[in-house]
């Protein structure tokens, strides 16, 4: 209601101040490569108590299939080790275990909340009502070490990391096969097995909040960063040349496109569900294609290569036409206002619309 409201006024004023004669004119934006499609994974729920100790051992474990293997954030190369995990939940945990091939383990940062993506280490990213604002994110070392922290929204879009955002009853555990921080041996995997407390992620769900109920679809995604290393007096480090750390490998689950995993609406849907059956298809209970678009054109405006629409004075509609999606019957228009922009994304063929402000703040039917 609050986008129609500004659409009504915004075209208003653009008709008194044009005197009725100033047309405006379409936009053309190229999205191409920027709508992808995210995995999915169906978490069955665990009936019997999981104890944390960085295994898999458990018996509930085992009716939890892996994921596929990490591919390379921009899917541009194949990792050379592997990884992958499994989910299950019950009423107070959402449950993970990571399996990490690693041939050096090491780890060396040992303090809570220090920036632990400076070691190698498993990270969590989660939203639990599918938006890109209230997201919560974990990160953990071989050496057990945890970094959480929450995000009102993107650092693109100005979001403010809140470092202070420690999950009160984290239980996590790392197992290791081989032996850490020797760099005179080869060794296999280290594996990460994490409890997060629903409390503190329905915490972050929009309103109404609740536990997760059969059905529920949240997204989230899962990033290894892996650096290559050298050795020092028999001690890892990163890698430099000329002085500078090499830039770090990041492996993912679901495939973001881009080197940033802060695009939460590139992340994967997990569905919460009594058993999983490796056959049974995952159906959206949103549009993911046209929230996709929504968000892609969203980028572009906000810090593309379309910013300057954003200087557009308040009350002026655009239309917004799309390059490389003919298929889709959607009709975009941007309002810009005195606090910024507000795009509306209308499918004509089922009536749904989708709203997005400057913020990225999406209100989907």
């Amino acid at each position: 209601m609050r986008f129609r409201l500004r659409i009504l006024t915004g075209f208003l004023l653009v008709l008194i101040l044009s005197n009725f004669s100033c047309k405006n004119h379409a936009v053309n934006i190229d999205i191409s490569g920027e709508v992808i499609s995210p995995r999915t994974y169906i978490i069955p729920r665990a009936y019997q108590p999981i104890e944390i100790d960085g295994r898999e051992d458990d018996p509930s474990w085992k009716k939890a299939p892996f994921t596929e293997d990490f591919t390379d954030i921009e899917v541009e190369k194949i990792p050379n080790q592997k990884t992958r995990l499994k989910m299950l939940w019950d009423e107070q945990f959402l449950y993970i275990y990571a399996h990490l091939e690693e041939k050096h383990i090491w780890a060396s940062l040992k303090e809570r909340d220090t920036i632990i993506f400076y070691n190698n280490d498993f990270e969590v990213f989660v939203s639990p009502s599918n938006s890109n604002h209230n997201y919560g994110e974990i990160e953990i070392n071989a050496l057990n070490t945890v970094w959480d922290l929450l995000l009102d929204r993107p650092y693109n879009t100005k979001g403010n990391p809140i470092f202070n955002w420690n999950i009160q009853n984290l239980k996590s555990a790392v197992h290791i096969e081989g032996t850490l921080n020797n760099a005179e041996d080869i060794d296999e995997y280290w594996s990460v097995e994490i409890a997060i407390p629903m409390g503190a992620l329905i915490e972050l769900k929009r309103s109404p909040k609740g536990k997760p109920k059969i059905g529920e679809q949240w997204r989230i995604n899962f990033s290894r960063v892996q650096w290559n290393h050298d050795l020092i007096d028999n001690r890892y480090y990163r890698k430099k040349e000329n002085g500078k750390h090499l830039r770090e490998n990041n492996w993912v689950w679901s495939p973001q496109g881009v080197i940033n995993m802060h695009l939460p609406e590139h992340w994967g849907y997990i569905e919460f569900a009594e058993s999983t059956n490796i056959n049974e298809p995952f159906i959206h209970k949103t549009d993911p294609e046209i929230e996709q678009i929504t968000y892609a054109v969203f980028r572009k405006i906000a810090y593309g290569d379309y910013k300057f629409l954003r200087d557009n004075p308040p009350g002026k509609i655009t239309p917004i036409q799309l390059s490389g999606l003919d298929d889709r019957k959607l009709r975009i228009n941007l309002l810009n206002s005195y606090t910024g922009f507000d795009l509306e994304v209308f499918d004509q063929l089922n009536g749904a619309v989708y709203t997005i402000d400057e913020r990225g703040y999406l209100n989907r039917p």
